[in-house]
């Protein structure tokens, strides 16, 4: 099976048209129809994954990211509208450059090649990733959590047809059925025939894909964000910041987990979360102590919170001495996604931002402002928290490479003189 999926993978890669041909266009357009109308039959595969998965037990928090509705139709349907958009741009070809008197240099954009994507139980995941990667000609194989197989299957039948619908190779987009982990750890180690690996999902799935496998990744590092707040800080402010950071999508990878905030106005900002009774558990530690009020719970933050993803409406609040505290805290304890400091000194802000080492680093904004379409960026598969390639939203022009094509117009290197 994996050779088959692997060999179907590359053959639709080699039949693909140029970078910039109409047909990915017109893949958008068709993937849009093909999703409205396979969108009741989706919803009945998902309902069947969704009951499935309350009889195992599963916690209410995956329950609800396993769940589709007429929402996340729409919602997609907008992401394909804005990837139509950013089409053009991401592929126009690059002017030539001259090189001195003999010739001219010009970088045609190419595709990274087959991308092998590995995440949990996200279903609009699927559809992304049978998006954004194949609109520049990446031929994509697809392996989602074994909660969701029913919706998969839907969801590879609408991509199958708008790929036909499109004139493209239907093998551009492969959904791994099999659930057996062998036939993960076989793809994870094959360089030969898989061109980029990008890993979706938690800390634990992240390290496993690195771990085990030798094909280059593209990381989605686990979100342990931090929020440093000075004491230059207006604390109401810093408190609706740190409560946006959390508690629209509590568990994604650019939510709030610490907020690390100057000691000698460490009660005081505790107070100011208290006053907006909002829906949300503080987890105090340091000493400080707090009365719960209206939605907002009062525990203890304990040693093993530190470095850790919640994945709830819980925020954990700790006091620090000052910036160079929070820089250390956030070195020691921080996965290098997103980071953010709340404060009216531009010389703090400047030795926060210089000391700690994440793909952004928000200044006086909430942390969930590091998104793609958010920055202006375009629409993103992940947030990569990794060093060589892309760093940051990974946008549609970060899964093209190029060639640099030289028209030398007969020129030899011996008589160039170097």
């Amino acid at each position: 099976m994996t050779e088959q999926l692997l060999s179907s993978a590359r053959a639709a890669l080699r039949a693909a048209p140029p970078v910039g041909d109409p047909a990915y266009r017109r893949y958008c357009g068709a993937l849009a129809e093909h999703l409205t109308d396979s969108w009741p039959l989706v919803l009945k595969a998902n309902a069947e994954d969704v009951a499935r998965a309350e009889r195992r037990g599963l916690s209410p928090v995956l329950v609800e990211r396993l769940r589709l509705t007429e929402g996340h139709l729409d919602g997609l349907l907008r992401l394909i509208d804005a990837v139509t958009a950013e089409l053009g741009p991401a592929t126009a070809p690059a002017p030539p450059v001259p090189i001195g008197d003999w010739g001219e240099l010009r970088r045609v954009a190419k595709p990274l090649g087959v991308v092998f994507m590995v995440y949990e139980a996200r279903p609009t995941v699927t559809v992304e990733g049978a998006l954004i990667p194949v609109v520049v000609g990446n031929s994509v194989l697809l392996r989602g959590g074994k909660e969701m197989a029913d919706t998969d299957a839907a969801l590879a039948t609408a991509v199958h047809g708008a790929l036909v619908s499109a004139g493209l190779p239907a093998g551009l987009v492969s959904v791994v059925e099999d659930p057996d982990r062998s036939v993960l750890r076989e793809l994870l180690r094959r360089p030969d025939a898989v061109d980029v690996l990008i890993p979706r999902g938690s800390p634990a799935l992240i390290d496993h894909c690195r771990s085990a496998g030798s094909v280059p990744v593209i990381a989605s590092g686990g979100g342990v964000n931090h929020l440093y707040v000075h004491g230059s800080a207006d604390l109401a402010r810093a408190a609706a910041i740190a409560l946006d950071s959390k508690l629209a999508e509590p568990s994604a990878c650019n939510t709030l987990e610490l907020v690390l905030v100057d000691e000698h106005v460490a009660e005081d900002f505790v107070g100011e979360l208290v006053r907006t009774g909002a829906d949300v558990t503080l987890k105090l530690g340091g000493g400080l102590r707090a009365r719960p009020g209206g939605g907002v719970r009062i525990a203890e933050l304990a040693p093993h919170d530190l470095g850790r993803e919640f994945l709830e409406p819980t925020i954990g609040v700790l006091p620090v001495t000052g910036v160079d505290a929070a820089v250390e805290h956030v070195r020691r304890y921080g996965s290098a996604h997103t980071e953010g400091v709340v404060s009216a000194d531009g010389d703090v802000v400047e030795r926060f931002t210089r000391g700690v080492d994440a793909a952004a680093v928000v200044v006086n904004g909430s942390l969930r402002l590091h998104d793609g379409p958010t920055l202006g960026l375009g629409s993103e598969i992940s947030i990569s928290t990794g060093r060589l390639h892309v760093r940051g939203p990974v946008t549609v022009s970060a899964l093209l490479t190029h060639t640099w094509v030289v028209e030398a117009r007969g020129a030899l290197r011996a008589e160039r003189g170097h």
